[in-house]
């Protein structure tokens, strides 16, 4: 199968976006799970879009960014979605960085 490129951009834009939309629904994942399991969490999503809206010189913040990926500010996400960690967390994500 072959894409031209504006198929290809359209087909990534729509992935991604339904990327994110799984994400805003599955709230219960926090993001040390993810790091944990996947090496990236939602912070890691938004500092690669803000750093490929650098590249593309598109003027955006950290704070747009969050606003993609988490649909609302990082604070308030923190506040309404994101409990402390728990020890276990704690103790699997440091043992992960020491392998």
């Amino acid at each position: 199968m072959q894409l031209d490129k504006q198929q290809q951009l359209e087909l990534e834009a729509a992935t991604f976006r339904r990327f994110i939309k799984h994400l805003d629904e599955h709230k219960e994942v926090q993001n040390i799970d993810l790091m944990i399991t996947a090496d990236f969490c939602r912070n890691c999503l938004s500092k690669w879009m803000l750093k490929e809206a650098k590249d593309m010189q598109i003027d955006m913040q950290i704070e747009d960014a969050h606003q993609q990926v988490y649909k609302m500010s990082y604070a308030q996400y923190k506040q309404e979605h994101q409990p402390p960690a728990t020890q276990a967390q704690l103790d699997a994500f440091n043992s992960k960085k020491k392998a």
